[in-house]
């Protein structure tokens, strides 16, 4: 798939806000400080498209970005970040529950993993909460350029071996690189063949 245009099209914390067209929606979500902003520009090609930071937990809104004037790209907010005060992490945990289980334009949502971890126990119990819920997800591991390929390769079967002790099959599974663009065409072929479906 070619990008020919990303925009941004609105922010808000209310799913009923959200755009009213009937378009595919491919969101995107992860612990604070996983690379998911990075991620969205890289995908898109455009480097300011999603804000990025040194701070975790920046994003706390859930942004929609119009690609090629026909699907969306939804930046949710980072969870797990320990310095937000608990009525914050309880609304953002409200928020992203809210959108996740009631937006039905919502085709896909890519869960991201920093591929150099040990599976941690909030992303292990928020995959079963998906599960769950029967919301179709991938799992994209970031920040692979990090480790040597061998190393890269062996931590990410690693923490897939961790997820097989909980879980009969795995969802489609992405290994990508903010820096060398590792991983953008196979997601962005997913995303292509995915639109092709009819919304349910």
């Amino acid at each position: 798939m070619i990008i020919n245009s990303a925009r941004f099209v609105i922010s808000n914390t209310d799913v009923a806000k959200c755009p009213q067209d009937i378009r595919h929606e491919y969101a995107f979500i992860g612990r604070s400080n996983v690379g998911k902003s990075s991620l969205i520009n890289m995908l898109t090609g455009k480097k300011g498209l999603a804000m990025t930071s040194a701070t975790p937990g920046k994003t706390m809104l859930i942004n929609h970005f119009l690609i090629n004037d026909s699907w969306y790209i939804v930046d949710l907010p980072g969870y797990g970040y320990a310095r937000r005060s608990k009525d914050d992490r309880k609304r953002l945990e409200g928020i992203i529950k809210s959108y996740i289980l009631n937006r039905a334009q919502m085709t896909n949502l890519f869960l991201l993993i920093d591929s150099r971890h040990e599976p941690q126990k909030i992303d292990l119990e928020f995959m079963e909460w998906l599960g769950e819920n029967g919301v179709p997800f991938s799992i994209v591991f970031t920040k692979i350029d990090k480790m040597g390929p061998v190393a890269g390769e062996k931590k990410t079967a690693d923490y897939l071996e961790k997820l097989l002790e909980q879980w009969e099959e795995l969802p489609p599974v992405f290994r990508t690189s903010s820096e060398d663009r590792r991983g953008r065409d196979a997601i962005l072929n997913y995303i292509e063949e995915m639109n092709k479906l009819p919304l349910q």
